[in-house]
């Protein structure tokens, strides 16, 4: 290294071209050929020729043959020269002298080295670069800078890549013998060729590139500096990217906001994280123009890390490219908290900025065509939500529908004349989804009409619209549904009498009389009516129910034949069953018929055949919260979805299709109180009903069901009840004697009703005392005290219904016996009842029978 002092100078081109004068070490020296030479060893050859030819054939053979024994010799010679490497045959197409002038004197140092490492060529940048004297003195690289401890490193990986014949490239600094900055070089290393041969030969490259690196030091410290200037400056600066991600913060606004600049710029904040309310939707409203640079001021607040808010103002440019793609923001930042203290007309402006951004209804000033001119953060954020392009931010117009737009040009029309109290207009908004907003449209100053001619105030009012629908269909539901138990239970009063009455003709009438047929068809009819009222009564939820705790999946396997039957061949039937279902209490014939029901729609909605496919999972409450169904409070449910592939249920009376006698089929094929029976019967298990359902892609229905928590009660097995049940009418089948002694006291106000009862009950063997209704009951215990076994009691009444009844009964006499017959469930009167007080219940409308049968299991002692 001890010519290392002498790279700190500049490579004059005196010095390049000294060097160039010296042959190189290991390169041959190359001699050029001559013409003349060749063309007088010709000449010499065709001269011997002819003075052999004067000499004659016999005195010039023994010539001939010493001349051929000469050229013959110099030829052997020859090979043995090129074969020992002593003469070579030079190849002209290589020997290039513009090739070679390149290399020779080209600015980088260049050096051949062969296998072994020696170098066999050096150009005269190298000589220089590396220190040596002359061409003898060039050496490789690894032994110019041996023993440098910042050089070696790179030296050897060099090394390396030159004996696998690879490239490489380092950059590295040279130290100068005298202690200062030294210089920097960059080194190369590549293989000769790609033949094997040359694969073992590299090429060495050095170039001095410490004015490059000088250069790109002094750019990078002005950079700093510039950095520097902008992190403290007296205002903050910010730029964020296409995703709202704050790529750089300056150190005096992270500063204002108390943020560590740390986490800023590495993904740790958002443009959201550090402005107040819907700020950032106004940075982010920028009509997009490609090609275009714009600049907007906004006045906005901007959130501090403690939660608290200061008043700034935004300079935010941002750049489009040619395909209208934002790039990143620069943005710079006033605080404006100053203002405040120090100018009451600057801290008036402020005060007023932060209202009409701050405020929840969206705020736009527009001019006649409703374009518009300036609009508040609210206003931005329902401009985005309504359209992604940003045709709401240019006009206003564009938020409305087509059907309800005239209704808010007019408006606007009114406010640009100069008008007051213009009433708000109620209008559907744009998008794919249904969204409702209220307008309130207001006139400006006069001398402002030329370009702002009215102020827009709008609201949105999609919940408040879908809640007030939704208590509107609650509430007619609830009173159809009142109206529907009312007519079913006078409607059960009349079954009840035709029913009574018939059974008396049957008793009458033996199977041979011509009437038989006929009464027997007075029954049907009747049945039929009675099953029309109790779908009434189970959409009044008024009926009578009997839960109990089963597993849904059983359940739905036993009614798998039922349903194929049901819905035909061309329907495939297909049940999906959730792992481990939550148990449910329901009535299970009730929850079969809700399933019947369902099935029997869905064949119908498929007369070209499709799939029913009957779904069980658990819903957890955490899940429900996330649901968008209204009315369901969180719990755990199990979902049944009953879903099939047919033509769908229209948009227009998808909300009408609980209701009862609403149907879409042609008349005679419905009565319109399947989905109203499911409706009932779900809603009174405590359970929520929805519909889904697209044109000509099928419908879904989903039932949830709460979860019944089994801490005291035992999930009874479907195939245990029914066995049960089976039991229990086996042991009921041999009580053919339904006679009985004793006095029943019959309370009904239906006159016909009552007297029927009573001939029934009195064929039996009873005495039966008749009260039209409770006072004249009281009145009839009063007068008999003591002689009554047992009341049979209607629970509507007028003057003392039932459970008024049986409370001034058991007050008299707590032992009494007392059975209630009504068209209403159990369960609507017994909460006004006093707690565990016993009787019996028999729901109308009943057979003589079934009458017969309750009075005498109430009485038998048990």
């Amino acid at each position: 290294m001890t010519a290392e002092t002498d790279h700190d100078r500049p490579i004059s081109m005196n010095a390049r071209e000294q060097a160039t004068d010296e042959p190189m070490a290991n390169e041959p020296v190359r001699r050029g050929g001559s013409i003349f030479l060749v063309l007088l060893i010709a000449a010499a050859i065709i001269a011997c020729a002819a003075g052999f030819m004067a000499l004659g054939r016999s005195q010039a053979q023994p010539y001939i043959l010493g001349l051929l024994a000469l050229l013959a010799m110099v030829g052997l010679f020859t090979l043995f020269a090129f074969a020992a490497g002593i003469v070579r045959f030079a190849d002209r197409s290589n020997d290039d002298p513009i090739m070679r002038s390149v290399t020779d004197y080209a600015f980088d140092g260049v050096a051949v080295t062969d296998a072994r490492g020696h170098v066999v060529y050096a150009n005269a940048a190298y000589l220089v670069l590396t220190g040596a004297v002359n061409a003898q003195d060039a050496r490789p690289v690894e032994r110019v800078f041996i023993g440098n401890p910042d050089v070696s490193e790179a030296v050897f990986r060099l090394l390396k890549a030159a004996r696998e014949g690879k490239r490489q490239q380092e950059e590295v600094r040279v130290a100068a013998a005298d202690g200062t900055h030294g210089r920097w070089l960059r080194m190369r290393v590549r293989p000769l060729g790609t033949s094997k041969r040359e694969a073992k030969s590299a090429v060495w490259s050095l170039a001095d590139i410490t004015r490059d690196r000088e250069r790109q030091e002094d750019v990078f410290q002005e950079l700093q500096h510039a950095i520097e200037y902008l992190d403290h400056a007296p205002c903050g600066f910010f730029s964020v990217n296409p995703k709202g991600e704050l790529v750089y913060v300056n150190a005096t606004l992270a500063n204002w906001l108390d943020h560590d600049l740390a986490e800023i710029g590495s993904g740790g904040l958002k443009l959201t994280d550090i402005v107040s309310g819907d700020g950032a939707s106004l940075l982010t409203s920028i009509v997009p123009v490609p090609g275009e640079v714009k600049t907007e001021v906004f006045d906005i607040d901007l959130r501090m890390r403690n939660g608290k808010t200061m008043p700034v103002r935004l300079y935010h440019k941002l750049a489009f490219g040619a395909d209208g793609v934002p790039g990143a923001s620069r943005t710079l930042v006033i605080s404006r908290a100053r203002d405040e203290r120090s100018d009451p007309q600057r801290a008036a402006e402020v005060r007023f900025m932060r209202f009409f951004d701050h405020t929840p209804m969206a705020i736009a000033t527009v001019d006649r065509a409703g374009t518009v001119v300036r609009g508040n953060a609210r206003f931005a954020k329902l401009a985005q939500s309504l359209s992604a392009s940003g045709a709401v931010n240019k006009s206003i117009l564009s938020a409305v529908s087509d059907r309800d737009r005239s209704l808010l040009i007019a408006a606007i029309g009114h406010a640009a004349e100069g008008q007051g109290d213009i009433p708000p207009v109620e209008a559907l908004l744009e998008g794919a989804k249904e969204r409702w907003g209220q307008f309130f449209v207001t006139a400006v100053e006069e001398d402002e009409r030329e370009t702002e001619a009215a102020i827009v105030y709008m609201l949105e009012t999609t919940e408040r619209r879908t809640l007030e629908n939704q208590i509107n269909q609650s509430q007619k539901m609830d009173m159809v549904g009142q109206l529907a138990g009312g007519i079913a239970h006078d409607f059960n009063n009349v079954l009840s009498a035709i029913m009574m009455a018939n059974d008396f003709l049957l008793n009458a009438h033996k199977p041979t009389d011509p009437s038989f047929q006929d009464i027997m068809q007075i029954k049907q009819n009747a049945t039929r009516a009675a099953t029309l009222v109790r779908q009434l009564l189970a959409f009044s939820r008024r009926q009578t129910l009997r839960p109990q705790v089963l597993h849904l999946g059983d359940a739905l396997s036993d009614l798998t034949m039922l349903l194929r039957r049901l819905i035909g061949e061309k329907v495939k039937l297909d049940l999906v069953h959730g792992r481990d279902l939550w148990p449910v209490k329901v009535d299970v014939s009730q929850f079969e018929q809700v399933i019947v029901n369902l099935a029997v729609n869905a064949r119908d909605a498929m007369a070209d055949g499709g799939t029913l496919t009957v779904r069980t999972v658990n819903v957890p409450a955490l899940e429900t919260e996330r649901m968008s169904y209204k009315g369901m409070p969180p719990a755990d449910y199990v979902r049944i979805d009953v879903t099939d592939t047919g033509t769908g249920i229209p948009a227009d009376i998808v909300e009408k299709i609980f209701e009862p006698f609403f149907s879409t089929k042609e008349v005679g094929k419905g009565t319109g109180l399947g989905l109203s029976t499911v409706y009932g019967i779900v809603k009174q298990t405590g359970g929520f009903i929805y519909v889904d359902s697209e044109a000509n892609k099928g419908t879904s229905f989903r039932i949830f069901l709460p979860r019944h928590h089994q801490e005291k009660e035992v999930a009874v097995d479907p195939a245990l009840a029914i066995a049960a049940a089976r039991e229990a009418a086996a042991e009921a089948k041999p009580r053919t004697d339904l006679t009985g002694q004793g006095t029943i006291l019959l309370v009904e106000d239906e006159e016909g009703l009552r007297s029927l009862n009573a001939r029934g009950l009195r064929s039996r063997g009873y005495t039966v005392v008749e009260a039209s209704n409770g006072l004249e009951a009281m009145e009839v215990l009063e007068e008999r005290e003591g002689a009554v076994d047992l009341v049979v009691s209607d629970v509507v009444m007028p003057e003392m219904d039932g459970p008024t009844l049986l409370k001034e009964m058991r007050a008299r006499n707590p032992d009494l016996k007392i059975i209630f017959v009504s068209g209403y469930a159990e369960e609507a009167f017994e909460k006004s009842l006093p707690e565990n007080e016993q009787f019996a219940f028999l729901a109308k409308p009943f057979a003589l029978s079934a009458l017969i049968a309750k009075v005498k299991e109430t009485m038998t002692p048990s």
